[in-house]
């Protein structure tokens, strides 16, 4: 056996002794102590909950993608009164050219809730944009304008470097405002937030008050106004409260935030998928049935099929609830998705789940849990290299405050798990590398308290192939 095929399997059964050694440990548990309290809201008169200035002045302004590519922009807003056909349009240009168009692709709807009626709710689709270019934009009309920009992303391909900041359990707190502002300040430039569900708590409020959607939409306007916010329903979302006459599932949630569920062949708003330059993400409804024959189960076992990992290697899994947990406090809860679904993700190879609902941060292993069949036994999570990881970052800073009490001792699946509020970044190098880092509210901007290396699963297969026939030559 010559040396370089030694090397290679000695390579090889390092790493297999390195994963069951790591496997057969729990994790990491920090000992970063915090305040566990809950968090307070920011009174009404903050600036961050202030009305634009102005007479039916556009308010509340957010965009997300509004197709399956990402050539396509929906712009929403709201006004307090009807208006006037000429302020339903967007005036959009490129930055590097000064011709300037018009929109008129506007949807606008309202809604009552309980004693609550909403203001018009504009839906504005900006289609046939250019790849990888800045745009500015101007909602509203009159004296009364408001103007802004988003950059789209690059057309998709393996190699697009691309970064995606990750913000779940939000609420509209100081902690809240902590976190906001902390992603906004990290030197490493999120271009678009995947949010994992649970917005602004309005049905924390005595009979659902839909007044804090609307200080929760102006509170992230800042951001959302400039480059996508990607949407999950959340358990918050859902507004289901017969008692008070509310039987309609996600009511303000669906009112406010359209996204391109059609452009994927879902048949809901509240699961869906898009590309977005080396990504394909796919977003679940943890809240929506999705046992066999369900039309979520339908079609994501049909959308998984269409993942082209040449194009877009990385895929990105986005629900609210988490699958793998080691908190006492909705420990579990993922269960049920997790024995629907967890086969499949395996066997497409999604690279990371992320979600929320869990008022933490954890980072698991990669592992799996598919064996077990009621009679044998083997429902015990083992390391897969095939499996993706799942990261629970569902520690926005919402006023319900963290959750502290952990499982002991800490479970071999967990590799990292805090009690803090925060947020993420997901950075996209290449076809096979990206790095992800959890960032805690009360450290310095550029500092992690976590942080992975991410080796693409699907071309890590393939090399791995590689190596095994090279090996058996």
């Amino acid at each position: 056996m010559g040396v370089d095929k030694f090397l290679a399997r000695f390579t090889y059964v390092l790493i297999i002794i390195n994963a069951l050694i790591r496997l057969s440990e729990g994790g990491l548990t920090s000992n970063y102590v915090r305040n566990n309290g809950l968090s307070r809201d920011m009174p009404l008169d903050s600036d961050v909950f202030r009305v634009p200035s102005g007479f039916n002045a556009p308010q509340q302004v957010h965009i997300t993608q509004g197709d399956h590519q990402g050539k396509s922009v929906i712009i929403s807003w709201i006004t307090a009164n009807k208006s006037e056909s000429e302020s339903k349009s967007v005036l959009y240009w490129a930055a590097n050219n000064e011709t300037k168009k018009t929109s008129d692709s506007t949807t606008v709807v309202k809604y009552n809730y309980y004693n609550y009626t909403s203001g018009y709710i504009h839906h504005c689709t900006i289609k046939n944009l250019e790849f990888d270019t800045k745009y500015y934009y101007i909602v509203g009309a009159g004296n009364v304008t408001r103007e802004f920009s988003f950059v789209t992303p690059p057309r998709p391909g393996p190699d697009v470097p691309y970064t995606f900041g990750l913000i779940g359990d939000l609420g509209q707190t100081y902690d809240s405002n902590r976190t906001l502002t902390h992603y906004e300040l990290n030197p490493i430039k999120g271009q678009t937030l995947l949010f994992v569900g649970d917005l602004s708590y309005a049905d924390s409020y005595p009979f659902h008050d839909n007044t804090r959607w609307d200080t929760w939409g102006r509170f992230i306007e800042r951001s959302a106004a400039y480059q996508p916010w990607i949407w999950t329903a959340g358990n918050h979302e859902i507004d289901f409260v017969p008692e008070i006459g509310e039987t309609e599932p996600f009511k303000p949630y669906t009112h406010r935030f359209f996204v391109p569920y059609k452009a994927s062949e879902s048949t809901s708003p509240l699961w869906y998928s898009i590309k977005r330059a080396s990504a394909y993400i796919i977003v679940l409804s943890s809240y929506s049935a999705y046992g066999k024959y369900t039309p979520q189960y339908k079609w994501l076992t049909n959308e998984l099929t269409k993942v082209d990992r040449a194009e877009t290697p990385w895929l990105i899994v986005v629900m609210h609830c988490p699958m793998y947990s080691s908190y006492v406090h909705h420990y579990m809860e993922g269960e049920t998705m997790r024995v629907m679904y967890e086969q499949w993700f395996v066997e497409y190879k999604v690279d990371v789940v992320f979600a929320g609902h869990v008022h933490a941060y954890e980072r698991s292993e990669r592992i799996s849990n598919i064996a077990y069949d009621v009679v044998n036994g083997l429902c015990t999570p083992l390391r897969n290299e095939s499996a993706p990881v799942y990261i629970t970052i569902g520690d926005g800073g919402n006023q319900e405050g963290l959750v502290t009490e952990m499982t002991e001792p800490q479970p071999s699946y967990s590799a990292y798990r805090e009690a803090s509020y925060g947020h993420g970044i997901f950075d996209i190098k290449n076809r096979t590398h990206a790095y992800f880092g959890w960032h805690r509210n009360q450290d310095g901007f550029a500092v992690e308290a976590d942080s992975m290396w991410f080796l693409n699963r699907y071309w890590k297969s393939l090399q791995e192939l590689r190596t095994q026939n090279y090996i058996n030559m």
